[in-house]
């Protein structure tokens, strides 16, 4: 069944039990105004130097339970570690999955062990060679090896024990490097709460220790994939409260198990022909790894039910097809941090292909803030990040292809793009405004342009009519995404731009815009080589 065609008799019955099963326990999510009035913190400005730079690649550290969509999300990730400065991968536990402890008297439960990782490690080094021939930046498997440490997997929320995981976590967290250190949450937050604590145990009766909390509180961002132990709300919350949190409670399950309640036109690229040609046949031994459904694959410790790779588990969920995609729900978090031109690193809530979120305070962003699904002609939390897909799929067929690629000419890559007037601009109300695109292509491919408002992430109101309520998308008792109706009257995306399938783009700003509002204008340049690689910029124009 490949249409959205799911009733709601099936979505509270098959898929409900699919979702428990897989690690759903979400609270519902707080809605927050759509579109915020951040504080922005871009020069206002006209062009400087540095406008087009790239900025400084985000250094993180991965926190996994080992499900299969951990799983594929560490193959995808691997292929693209060069963008990031991968800090260590560190594996732990979840409400869902757990080691057991066998003088404790805990059964493992749906623990899938941890030789996979290295396995996964070992597969990318035989594929370094041809990576390193695309992209400057790939971490040597050596170093991969030597960073990941297990931490505290014996029982759901265990933070009670110091481990080699959370000893790693404690030294990074203490550590000199100023930059934030990003910590992927795929699992529980159990071995980062236990780091936290052992800090707190060692300096919070010292003279130190105000100057360490500090180091700490300014150095983290919690990137949490739903919450999956209760160590964050018990531990980390109570006594840390200044860290910052990017908390993904929905979306990512767009991206997982979910993905089936979308339009079709969203989805072309996550079916099982589509994954054959490009993702699974011929493109190394790491992406033979790659789970698929019904494609054969069992998981040693996972239970009869979520062997998703086995004939039976077709039959019981005949939506699938064949070598259909799974899920990769923690994939958004290092999306988040890919340098692709949309500049979601400088502020949440201006969405990228991690999703888009909402302010709930200074220290939390939540994916309660909606885009216009012009699908189903409504606005929807899932769509900041459901938007992306196929520009997301097309983007990790290439890396599939560098994986296996000995020479550069052997595939294609992303073009760049660089706006003339800057990144930052500011404007009048009333005032014509032309921006210039050029583009570049290191394989000499044909390139295209296209601009587009992204008048979601933008402050400017379009409409001044009353909104309609925001809704809980549900599936049973589960809550898998927010969406609101259009309103009587409410209109969209209402700045029209000329030339928009050009490198340069006129438009006026709307004379009743006030001072404060921002206007982002996105320019993608799309090459045409395998793939239609492309790359944005993001313009942000703040309102004098």
């Amino acid at each position: 069944m490949s249409k959205r065609k799911w009733s709601i008799r099936f979505a509270t019955g098959c898929l409900c039990l699919m979702l428990v099963l897989s690690g759903c326990a979400a609270q519902t999510p707080q809605t927050a105004t759509e579109k915020p009035k951040q504080e922005t913190e871009q020069n206002t400005e006209e062009k400087s130097e540095d406008d087009n730079s790239q900025i400084s690649k985000g250094r993180t550290v991965i926190t996994t339970d080992g499900e299969v969509d951990d799983m594929n999300s560490v193959i995808r990730f691997l292929l693209y570690a060069n963008e990031m400065d991968l800090a260590g991968i560190v594996l732990t536990s979840s409400v869902y999955h757990y080691a057991g402890d066998q003088e404790a008297g805990i059964q493992p439960f749906r623990w899938t062990g941890t030789q996979w990782i290295y396995d996964m490690i070992d597969a990318y080094g035989e594929i370094y060679p041809n990576l390193s021939k695309h992209a400057e930046g790939y971490p040597e498997p050596e170093q991969l090896r030597t960073m990941t440490k297990i931490g505290n997997i014996t029982d759901k929320g265990e933070m009670e024990k110091e481990t080699e995981g959370s000893l790693f976590l404690e030294a990074l967290f203490l550590d000199n490097d100023p930059r934030d250190l990003i910590v992927q949450t795929w699992g529980g937050t159990n071995t980062t709460a236990r780091a936290l604590k052992s800090i707190e145990e060692k300096y919070k009766t010292t003279a130190d220790w105000e100057t360490i909390r500090k180091k700490v509180n300014d150095k983290l961002v919690l990137y949490i994939i739903l919450d999956q132990d209760d160590s964050y709300t018990n531990y980390i919350a109570k006594n840390w409260p200044e860290i910052r949190i990017l908390n993904d409670q929905s979306n990512f399950w767009h991206f997982a198990y979910a993905w089936k309640f979308h339009a079709e036109e969203v989805n072309s690229k996550l079916h099982g022909d589509w994954m054959v040609k490009h993702i699974l046949n011929g493109h190394g031994k790491l992406l033979d790894m790659y789970a698929t459904m019904g494609d054969g694959k069992m998981i040693e410790g996972e239970l009869a039910e979520e062997q998703r790779g086995s004939a039976e588990y077709l039959k019981n969920n005949p939506q699938y097809d064949k070598y259909d995609f799974i899920s990769e729900g923690d994939s958004p978090s290092f999306f988040y941090l890919i340098d692709n031109g949309l500049r979601s690193m400088e502020d949440p809530s201006y969405g990228g292909w991690g999703g888009r979120f909402g302010v709930v305070n200074d220290k939390l962003f939540r994916n309660n803030v909606l885009d216009y699904d012009p699908y189903t002609k409504r606005y929807e939390a899932e769509y900041s990040l459901m938007r992306w897909f196929d520009d997301i799929q097309n983007d990790f067929a290439a890396r599939a292809d560098w994986a296996v690629s000995d020479t550069f000419e052997g595939a294609n890559h992303n073009p760049t793009l660089t706006i003339k007037e800057g990144l930052d601009l500011s404007v009048r109300p009333g005032e014509e405004v032309t921006l210039h695109a050029e583009g570049q292509d290191p394989d000499g491919d044909q390139l295209t342009y296209k601009w587009w408002r992204y008048f979601e992430a933008d402050t400017y109101e379009d409409s001044n009519v009353k909104q309609e309520k925001v809704q809980p998308e549900m599936a049973g008792d589960l809550q898998l995404g927010l969406h609101r109706e259009l309103a009587k009257g409410e209109k969209i995306d209402t700045i029209p731009l000329k030339g928009s399938q050009t490198d340069t783009v006129t438009f006026m700003v709307p004379e009743d815009a006030k001072s404060g509002d921002t206007i982002h204008i996105v320019a993608e340049v799309q090459d045409d080589g395998e793939h239609q690689l492309k790359h944005y910029q993001r313009v942000i124009l703040t309102v004098k």
